[in-house]
């Protein structure tokens, strides 16, 4: 196994396992969970992407290397909803054949496997990871709770264009784009944050990833993976390895070569990122299911990152 991909894994399932251990003895009750999963929603990863998109400027990025991996998740987040239907549930499962674990594995994996030049590639599709996928994501789950909430018992009928605005509407005022959005507007205008302001930002994104798959660990705890191992073994079957090999197909149809096309790759073949298992909470759907494909999907990462790896230096 590459041992580069055995030390920026371990970290992420070493905080899986404490967060089950926590849960099975009952150190986290039930209220707490919900109660700490607005936490990390709410106030740590809008830190997180605030800071992530407050030095972000929009002609310093080099967006060829990313559109082969954008193309392959709208293609898989599409085919996703149009086999299982237009519901917020399919939604929250195609946002996990695609959203990949790019900071807390990615960062590390990548740097040790590629170097500076392949840190300064990934660091360009994180710049728009969060707000391309989260994004999209996000409005097209409240255009889904939009349309059953239409169809319920008593429901009234909206006019189409007030549902898609008020979609759209809930799409940026929400935790995760809003403080992408204004991070990148900031930005732009030059400015930096003081470091009496950044610090504490900072403290609270770096919080983000630890809590959050420690409490992917607890939610782990009370799942049934017996029930639910065959369908998270199939999302992290598509997440680890069909969204790479499509990345792939694509940046070669595209023209792609070298080292770019091959960072892009190896971060499609990462596994299904906390964020996912956020989205399934706030929405309450498919909370088991993404809990443990996010498991499953970290665990088997071990030995299909280190295949992608040695498959993607003939690109």
């Amino acid at each position: 196994m590459n041992s580069s991909v055995l030390s920026s894994l371990l970290p992420v399932v070493l905080l899986i396992g404490a967060g089950f251990l926590a849960g099975r003895r009952g150190w986290v009750t039930g209220g707490a969970v919900r109660d700490l999963s607005n936490l990390i929603f709410l106030l740590l990863a809008p830190a997180l992407l605030f800071r992530t998109m407050s030095t972000v400027h929009v002609e310093q990025l080099r967006l060829g290397p990313v559109a082969a991996y954008f193309l392959a998740a709208g293609l898989i987040f599409a085919a996703t909803l149009v086999v299982r239907g237009f519901n917020r549930t399919s939604a929250v499962i195609a946002l996990a054949n695609t959203f990949s674990n790019t900071v807390m594995i990615g960062i590390p994996l990548i740097g040790l496997a590629f170097g500076p030049e392949g840190t300064v590639v990934l660091l360009t599709l994180i710049s728009l990871h969060s707000l391309v996928l989260l994004t999209s994501a996000t409005l097209v789950l409240e255009l889904a709770v939009a349309r059953e909430q239409a169809r319920q018992p008593g429901g009234a009928r909206t006019p189409i264009l007030r549902t898609l605005a008020r979609a759209f509407y809930n799409a940026i005022v929400h935790p995760v784009p809003l403080p992408i959005i204004v991070g990148l507007v900031f930005a732009q205008t030059g400015l930096t944050l003081p470091e009496s302001v950044d610090k504490p930002i900072a403290w609270l994104g770096q919080a983000f990833g630890p809590i959050a798959l420690v409490m992917v660990g607890i939610t782990l705890a009370s799942t049934p993976i017996g029930h639910q191992w065959r369908a998270a073994l199939s999302q992290a079957l598509i997440k680890n390895l069909a969204h790479p090999a499509l990345v792939a197909l694509l940046g070669w149809l595209l023209g792609l070569r070298g080292l770019p096309l091959q960072v892009m790759v190896v971060a499609a073949a990462l596994p299904i990122g906390a964020n996912v298992f956020l989205f399934s909470q706030r929405y309450k759907t498919a909370e088991d299911l993404v809990t443990a494909s996010v498991a499953v999907s970290t665990a088997l990462a071990l030995v299909t990152v280190s295949v992608v790896m040695a498959l993607a230096t003939s690109l």
